[in-house]
Order: C-alpha cells, then structure tokens, then sequence
C-alpha cells in the first residue's frame, strides 16, 4: 500500500471517519517469532500490558512531532536496524478497560543513529526524510501495528518511541514507551547499533521515565538476530 503524506488534521479526521484500521503494508526483514530465531538469546521481559486499568501518564510530546503525517503500518523507509513488529492496544479506564475500536494511534521515534526525520538536528538535517513516523487506526481488539526498528537513542534521553492517541477527532493522550534496560544492552551490543554503545541513560535515570517506568515500560520478546516483538497498553479515560 503506498504511504499517503497529509497534515494532521486531515489524517485524524480521515481516520476518525473511516472506523477502521488500514491494512499492514510490510516489507521484507519483518521481525519472526522468537521461536524460529536460529542464532542469538530469545529474551521476553518487559512491563504489564493490561495487567493494571490505569490511565497512562501523560507525558511531554517532545521536540520532534509529526508535521506532516504518514498513514502506513509499515514506517521503516528503508532504515537500518532490527525488526520489531510493535502492538499497541488502546482501552478505556473509564469503562473496565474495554478496547477503543477507531482510536488514531500516531507514533514517532529515532533511528538507529538517534535521528529523527522532518527537524534539523544538530549534526543532521532530516527535513526531507519521513521515516519512523507513521498513523494507524485500532481495529475491533482496540488494536493498532506497526513494523519498525528497535529505537536508537541520544544524549540524555532512555530509548523510547512516542505515541498521541486521538478519538473523535481529538487528542486524548499524550505518552512515551520505554524499553527494558536489558534488552537495550543486548541490541546495542548488535549489528548497526554496536558502533555507538550503550545507552549511558537508564530507564531509572531518565527525566520522563524516572517517576512512572511501571506504567510505560513496554513488554518485549525476541532476540536482535530474530527480531522482536513489542506490546503495550494505553489507557485513556473518554
């Protein structure tokens, strides 16, 4: 399915019409079950999914949101890193967590080198490129995927990926998902991630995740040869 490029608005108010979610479009290297993996620990650790009917924190949309938006499951572009085949799942606290069907799910991260792309940054200019961006709506489940990369990561920032959610037309949640600090080690260890390190930011010491890690804390399987698999909840309360 080819990417549609449209602004905000128009890709919210499409999406929050047409009540359903967009078929996947992905490409080759989509990550594999961790039970085919042939090479490498297949590791599964994380937070809770739905283990807990909590509202999700809000958090600080950053300094790289979308400015012109992608419909697409499939937000790769092409750039390097492992796979990881990304679930979120959208439900409502006011009503026992029950899925929200036609939720728009917008998510945005760095890549491998802790670039983003539509903003100059320093030592990188990406206003051309639009990779690691992409919009979703979430099915009958409260569902909404995407095939992306395991994130980079820059100075003073803990690895994590961005999420809005909007229902009707209108933002209701503004979050951060972050990933365990043991996986980190391991994919920072790994392929095009090795030449930087790790990440010298933990979780713990990070200035979004410090006070709320067990609420935002994504659970992830998989291993960097396989690729991963990475789930997480957002609770809103509409």
């Amino acid at each position: 399915m080819n990417s549609k490029k449209m602004t905000r608005r128009e890709a919210v108010g499409m999406l929050g019409a047409a009540g359903a979610a967009l078929a996947v479009g992905c490409g080759n290297g989509t990550p594999t079950s961790p039970t085919t993996t042939t090479s490498g620990a297949t590791t599964s650790t994380g937070g809770t999914t739905a283990a807990a009917c909590a509202v999700a924190p809000n958090e600080t949309i950053g300094p790289y949101p979308s400015l012109v938006d992608l419909i697409r499951s499939d937000i790769r572009e092409g750039r390097g890193g492992t796979a990881v085949a990304l679930t979120l799942t959208v439900v409502n606290v006011s009503s026992g967590c029950t899925p929200v069907a036609d939720a728009v799910v917008d998510i945005w991260q760095c890549d491998a080198d802790g670039h983003y792309s539509q903003y100059n940054q320093p030592g990188y200019n990406g206003t051309a490129q639009t990779f690691l961006r992409g919009i979703q709506a979430t099915d009958s489940r409260g569902q909404a995927t995407f095939t992306t990369i395991y994130p980079g990561w820059y100075a003073g920032r803990a690895t994590h990926i961005h999420v809005e959610v909007s229902v009707n037309g209108r933002s209701v949640k503004v979050t951060q998902i972050a990933f365990p600090d043991a996986v980190n080690a391991e994919v920072y260890r790994s392929g095009v991630y090795a030449a930087r390190g790790q990440n010298p930011t933990s979780n713990a010491g990070d200035m979004v995740f410090a006070d709320s890690l067990s609420s935002e804390l994504a659970t992830v399987s998989g291993s960097p040869t396989g690729g991963y698999s990475a789930a997480f909840t957002v609770g809103i309360a509409v």
